[in-house]
């Protein structure tokens, strides 16, 4: 299961590039949310709690996605997977373009979501067409080329959304989609099914989408405010009798969609906690800095439209890109452990310090910076490590469920910060209160020392 593969190098470099290319469009199509979230608020007359949703809702889908491509592409080929994949993605994206209001969006969102599946199935081709050395670098690549396409998402979105309008900016980033899609299935060799083609196991499948959408789902009404006591036990207890089914069915199945002998691992559940501790801290920090530099400069905050707020958050968006391409190498030289700690203590102070000084731009720019340069080089580092630890038939599964965790985190961060500024809305002005923002990154900076607590209490030699 975890043996050396060393496979000749055959994926050449306008491959590579074609493949990087298609993750640097989906990451712009991702990132245009962020910058534009207080202007789409006002546009469609929603709260901070609604607003999280249209970009959290692309999140539920990823969560469930991203492990249901990673077995498919496993078995039946990754290039194949991708591509149908990314005919729903275009889709998703025509469709947010022509949105008239916030349900049309919503549903774009939904189906723009199925991106998050091209990551797994990107790790699959590059795992199976070269060696492992190459092939770490490779992911680092791609990881890099989604994220540094954040950077574009954030630039582009304030100008189109001012001059032209909010669709346009979904609009401009499918077109592109579209055409590297066309790219990568012309130069992308053809990857043969893994050995277990057998047969889908669909109903490992159906019980294992229900369990994240019902997560996601749930977690989104919960932390909105939206679901009484009672209702929330309801969603907590029909996620664990999911969880306990799709347990109960992959433990019988001739041909499972996950091997279960793989989460039996300590390493697999260590990284994929350590993974949702790092992103849940980015997600609040993410969500809370566009909000407060939107809020009208007359009081504590800043008055910026769309356009500014992309070019004060893009220094964190090359900052991730940077974390994300260098994560695989520094965790070799380093040791994932130092860059898991290092990267803890950088968060938690950065967002500490937040608390009481958040009344100058720079500082803003300065903590998303190295915000992302922390969970970028941290999520980067345990997602390459399992990627190579592995056999090449378990390549999509492992990193299935790192990217799905990477997701969670994410969206549960930007949903908590959401619930803190509704919590804090002063109900005069309809904006949330300083005390609010505050109290947000100090919840991120407590967030973020679990990464010590979590690092402390693992063995060494026993992370993926």
């Amino acid at each position: 299961m975890s043996e050396a593969v060393v496979v000749p190098s055959r994926l050449r470099r306008p491959a590579i590039g074609a493949l990087g290319g298609l993750a640097l469009a989906l990451g712009a199509l991702q990132a245009v949310v962020e910058p534009a979230l207080p202007l789409l608020q006002r546009e469609l007359g929603v709260s901070a709690g609604e607003g999280a949703l249209v970009g959290n809702a692309l999140l539920v889908t990823g969560a469930v996605v991203a492990p249901v491509a990673g077995a498919l592409g496993d078995r039946y080929g990754g290039k194949r997977v991708l591509v149908a994949l990314m005919g729903v993605v275009s889709a998703g994206g025509v469709l947010a373009s022509v949105a008239p209001g916030l349900p049309v969006l919503l549903l774009g969102q939904v189906l723009q979501g199925v991106m998050v599946g091209a990551l797994p199935l990107s790790f699959i081709l590059v795992r199976k067409h070269l060696s492992a050395g190459a092939a770490r670098v490779a992911t680092g690549l791609v990881m890099a080329l989604f994220t540094g396409g954040g950077t574009v998402g954030t630039l582009v979105a304030g100008p189109v959304a001012e001059h032209l309008s909010w669709q346009a900016m979904f609009a401009l980033p499918t077109v592109v989609v579209v055409v590297t899609t066309s790219v990568v299935a012309r130069l992308l060799p053809h990857d043969p099914p893994g050995p277990s083609a057998g047969g889908i196991d669909w109903p490992g499948m159906v019980l294992l989408s229900g369990t994240l959408l019902t997560f996601m789902l749930g977690l989104v009404r919960v932390t909105g405010g939206g679901l009484p006591l009672l209702a929330a036990g309801a969603v907590a207890v029909a996620v664990a009798a999911l969880a306990t089914g799709w347990v109960a069915v992959e433990r019988r199945a001739a041909s499972p969609m996950v091997d279960l002998r793989l989460l039996a691992r300590p390493a697999l559940w260590h990284a994929c906690v350590l993974t949702s501790v790092v992103t849940t801290a980015f997600g609040m920090v993410s969500f809370l800095l566009p909000q407060l530099f939107a809020v009208p400069a007359d009081g504590y905050g800043f008055g910026l439209g769309t356009t500014d707020i992309g070019l004060l958050l893009l220094p964190g968006a090359v900052a991730g890109a940077v974390g994300d391409a260098a994560g695989g190498v520094v965790a070799r030289r380093l040791g994932l452990r130092t860059v898991l700690v290092v990267g803890a203590l950088v968060t938690a102070a950065t967002t500490f310090a937040l608390v009481s000084l958040h009344t100058a731009a720079w500082q803003l720019v300065l903590a998303k910076a190295l915000t992302a340069l922390a969970a970028g080089v941290g999520t980067t580092a345990l997602l390459t490590r399992a990627a190579t630890a592995v056999g090449t038939g378990d390549t999509g599964v492992v990193t299935g469920l790192l990217v799905v965790t990477r997701v969670i985190g994410v969206a549960l961060g930007a949903q908590v910060g959401a619930a803190l500024l509704d919590a804090g809305t002063d109900p005069v002005t309809g904006l949330p209160d300083e005390s609010a923002f505050a109290m947000g990154f100090a919840v991120a900076g407590l967030v973020s020392t679990l990464t010590l607590l979590v690092v402390r209490s693992t063995k060494k030699g026993s992370q993926v």
